[in-house]
């Protein structure tokens, strides 16, 4: 019996035991990665978390070619995909890991594989690894689509991060060699924290990366390396693997303000401490813990933007987004306590460093006004020139998102989906489980 070994958010041959169970019967396999241009087309993607994988699915299919069967890549609704493919090879069986992101669409393959005779099979991630594969025949690989195929918009983002497995061993080693020394001290300063965090975020999104081997790395340079300014920052680095709860995304239940949300988008809120550091995300891909929760709160609380929206727009920022971590940390910045990005300046950026580098615009504000512009007296010859008004006042804004969060009923608790059974399961509270928002990974 043919056997379909469907690659998802595990784009890697080690640590795939789906892949395992696949060589060890000895049949013939066709690994295979589906594009969805429905999920590519939502808000929270875009062409920089495209061009990420493209790279890490260009590796994978090397590295299954070394094993003897190359991946197939195919475009497509994956239903539709999984089952033309199964009626033309004849393949019996599908094998693929577990993953939170895709609940829904495992439900829907369970309903057509019942209907049409194929086992499926979805298994626990774990070890195992693949010596040898013994390749379907008559099977083309296909391109891996650009992003333009998917019609994403041109995305620049100069620092991006590279993907690929290759990329992530090399970030996983000097972060064990060097920088996680620093990383307890520095994860939340936003000049130190892209040099003292591991960066592993998006390799852990796309599988490049097992959290199973990444724990295992930190547990032999704890044990190598005890004590010291390395054992608290790696014990702190370890907690942060644990993977997240899914959590349902949020309904677009209300319009967002287009000004805002517009505002948002190009870093011209008049705010500088958010427009700096929506400016180093459109340049990277990737900001620290901190910060994150920061927009987060900042754009649902002072610019009143709903869930979905606000999320939206952090999120195809993101390099490494992860929809079951992002969703849940959306949730509970909107019900947390509201962020005062005046505050958080004055405590992560103090001298104003990070906040010049991206906003040089700003070069002859003096310090005691920088967060807050328009308390200087040049401000007219700044202001709405070559520098944004303020959208919000934030003192009002933050003073108003209390007095709402005081005002607001006592909060449901968080819908965690049991996919499985596609039943909501109620009346648990969420666990703090840590995520892309709450760990600078």
């Amino acid at each position: 019996m043919n056997v379909l070994v469907w690659f998802r958010n595990d784009l890697r041959i080690t640590d795939h035991p789906a892949l395992a169970l696949a060589a060890e019967a000895g049949e013939a396999v066709l690994p295979l990665h589906i594009v969805d241009p429905a999920e590519w087309a939502g808000a929270a993607r875009s062409a920089r978390q495209w061009d990420f994988r493209a790279e890490s699915l260009r590796e994978l299919r090397e590295a299954l070619a070394a094993l003897g069967a190359p991946l197939a890549v195919r475009v497509g609704d994956p239903v539709a995909v999984l089952d033309k493919l199964c009626r033309l090879h004849r393949i019996g069986r599908i094998l693929c890991l577990d993953d939170p992101a895709c609940g829904p669409l495992d439900l829907r393959v369970a309903e057509w594989a019942a209907s049409a005779g194929v086992a499926l099979a979805i298994l626990a991630t774990g070890p195992g690894a693949a010596a040898a594969l013994r390749a379907l025949p008559a099977v083309e690989p296909g391109p891996i689509p650009p992003a333009r195929a998917l019609r994403l918009a041109p995305d620049r983002c100069p620092h991006r991060q590279t993907g690929g497995r290759a990329q992530g061993l090399l970030l996983l080693q000097s972060f064990l060699d060097r920088r996680a020394e620093g990383y307890r001290a520095g994860r939340d300063h936003p000049l130190l924290a892209e040099r003292v965090s591991s960066r592993l975020s998006p390799h852990l999104a796309a599988g490049t990366l097992s959290r199973a081997e990444v724990r295992a790395a930190v547990a032999d340079r704890l044990a190598a390396r005890p004590g010291g300014d390395w054992g608290p920052g790696l014990l702190a680095f370890r907690a942060a693997l644990a993977p997240p709860a899914p959590v349902a995304p949020p309904p677009e239940d209300r319009a967002a303000d287009p000004a805002r949300l517009a505002a948002l988008h190009k870093a011209e809120t008049g705010l500088p401490f958010l427009d700096a550091t929506l400016r180093c995300l459109a340049a990277t891909g990737w900001l620290p813990a901190r910060l994150r929760g920061m927009v987060a709160s900042v754009a649902l609380h002072h610019l009143g933007l709903p869930e979905h929206a606000a999320g939206a727009v952090l999120a195809a920022g993101l390099t490494d987004h992860a929809p079951p971590v992002h969703w849940a940390q959306i949730r509970r910045a909107a019900t947390g306590r509201p962020a005062d990005p005046i505050a958080l300046a004055a405590s992560l950026d103090p001298g104003g460093a990070f906040t010049r580098r991206w906003l040089p615009e700003l070069a002859e504000v003096p310090p005691p006004f920088l967060q807050e512009p328009w308390r200087w007296s040049g401000a007219p010859r700044l202001l709405g020139r070559r520098y944004p008004e303020a959208v919000v006042d934030p003192a009002t804004a933050l003073r108003d998102a209390r007095h709402r969060l005081a005002q607001r009923p006592a909060a449901p608790p968080v819908e965690l989906i049991d996919w499985s059974g596609a039943r909501p399961l109620r009346g648990r509270r969420m666990p703090a489980t840590p995520g892309q928002l709450c760990l600078d990974l």
